[in-house]
């Protein structure tokens, strides 16, 4: 199954690494991932309450006491923590390749008084799954079009589901918005463009994840999307906008016109009229689609296995 490799997360590992002129791929990978945890950081405070609403969501379909929940994919911990307080009887495995988003998982668990009850574990999925135990609760936001074969994640969480358990996987569907249709310079429409040209160059593709769920032995039990609305504070509105746009802003270079683009560096200027630092008029806009499946059952494993090789041309 193919997957674009420059996709834009703003929650999940960064399973790729890429090696860029002027520097070595470890600072790349630090400053990468440095920039990264911060915008996880801003995107977990301007959408604390979406948060809470799918873990809500996914409660209704969780065991009735889980007692074990996987983060896959946790980043800075985010999801980790939302799903502490939703669970409360539960532990939280926070599964991460990157050792520097896990340190912030376990800072802001401290922080949030939530330190006995979220373990980190530092893994690669791409090499393996973890020995984390049986999992009531399996977890896995904007992670699963990071790894290089989902099809066999998705399997190994099935093998470490407990009967009867819970897997949710998470995905953004749009990229964030900020800015009024009409910016006041160049011509309107500019984030609608870098959207156009984001999505051109496979930025935030992932497959509907209903087809490999199934194949992997899931069942779907829900598929929901959710949209994000927020006017938080506007200095707060500000910082992460300018995060977000400062960090799409070379991959829109050759792909975006000379005229956004001078536009956009206007906005990203600090104290320059119009600038994002003195604009009172960001709002900030996503959407996400989620899907919460079960373990098939075996005679219905038996039975799709059995269709399965009927489409391929066997008889009855």
């Amino acid at each position: 199954m193919p997957f674009a490799q420059n996709v834009f997360s703003l929650e999940g590992m960064t399973q790729h690494s890429h090696r860029h002129a002027g520097g070595s791929s470890h600072e790349h990978s630090q400053h990468h991932e440095s920039g990264l945890a911060d915008l996880l950081d801003l995107d977990a405070a301007m959408f604390g309450s979406h948060l809470e609403g799918v873990t809500t969501w996914a409660r209704q379909h969780a065991p009735e006491t889980p007692r074990t929940v996987v983060d896959v994919g946790a980043g800075t911990g985010s999801w980790s923590l939302a799903l502490a307080r939703r669970f409360p009887a539960a532990g939280v495995v926070a599964i991460d390749k990157s050792p520097a988003m896990l340190d912030r998982v376990r800072a802001a668990a401290l922080g949030q008084g939530l330190a006995d009850r979220v373990d980190t574990v530092h893994a690669d999925l791409d090499d393996s799954w973890p020995a984390v135990g049986a999992a009531d609760i399996a977890w896995a936001a904007s992670s699963l079009h990071e790894v290089a074969d989902p099809d066999r994640v998705l399997r190994d969480i099935r093998t470490a589901l407990a009967p009867g358990g819970l897997l949710v996987v998470v995905e953004l569907d749009t990229l964030p918005r900020f800015l009024p249709d009409d910016v006041g310079l160049g011509r309107p429409g500019l984030e609608a463009r870098c959207h156009e040209a984001l999505a051109r160059a496979g930025w935030n593709a992932h497959p509907d994840w209903r087809g490999p769920m199934e194949r992997a032995g899931f069942e779907i039990i829900e598929q929901r999307r959710f949209a994000v609305e927020a006017r938080p504070d506007p200095l707060v509105a500000e910082r992460y906008a300018r995060a977000y746009l400062g960090r799409i802003r070379h991959a829109l270079d050759g792909r975006l016109a000379a005229e956004d683009l001078s536009t956009l560096d206007h906005l990203l200027a600090g104290e320059d009229p119009g600038a994002l630092l003195r604009r009172g008029d960001l709002a900030v806009s996503a959407s996400r689609t989620a899907w919460a499946a079960r373990q098939q059952s075996t005679s219905h494993r038996g039975r799709r296995g059995r269709r399965d090789r009927l489409d391929e041309g066997d008889t009855p």
